[in-house]
């Protein structure tokens, strides 16, 4: 298990056990490629960020994860991978969300993207993420890179 403080300075334990802090999260973040680049979203408050969102009443996370997918980028799910599972225990409230590696097999334009403005691709995601405005804050702490560490060990096994 890793500790640390998010951008916010919020304490965050991130684990790649199976759903070690709860086994119905409410919220997903999934990190998403599409051919041989990554597909992001950018979101019309936060800026650009992976795909995610909240589980709906009745959906399983792993249902969640691929309408989040679709509804912010258009992308259609090929294959969903958990990577892992993320605790903040937030100044208002706590998150408990679900991470997972989605491999996207197609890209169709949509009418609406909802609370985003559509897809943002990247060959390679820039080096300095923390300092780049552009991006939301979920891309700033530790949970991407260590996240990305994670997916090229399963991509590599």
């Amino acid at each position: 298990m890793k500790i640390f403080y998010d951008y916010y300075h919020n304490e965050v334990k991130l684990s790649f056990d199976d759903h070690p802090f709860k086994k119905d999260p409410k919220h997903v973040w999934v990190i998403c490629r599409w051919e041989t680049q990554w597909l992001l979203t950018k979101h019309k408050e936060r800026g650009i960020e992976f795909p995610g969102g909240k589980v709906e009443p009745g959906e399983t996370a792993e249902i969640a994860a691929i309408r989040e997918v679709k509804e912010e980028t258009g992308g259609r799910v090929h294959s969903l991978t958990y990577i892992g599972q993320y605790y903040v225990k937030g100044k208002s409230e706590d998150v408990v969300k679900n991470i997972y590696f989605a491999v996207i097999d197609s890209l169709p334009k949509q009418a609406s993207y909802f609370e985003t403005e559509g897809p943002v691709l990247y060959k390679e995601l820039p080096e300095k993420l923390r300092t780049n405005p552009a991006f939301s804050f979920m891309m700033k702490d530790k949970v991407l890179p260590y996240s990305l560490e994670r997916v090229q060990e399963l991509v590599d096994s």
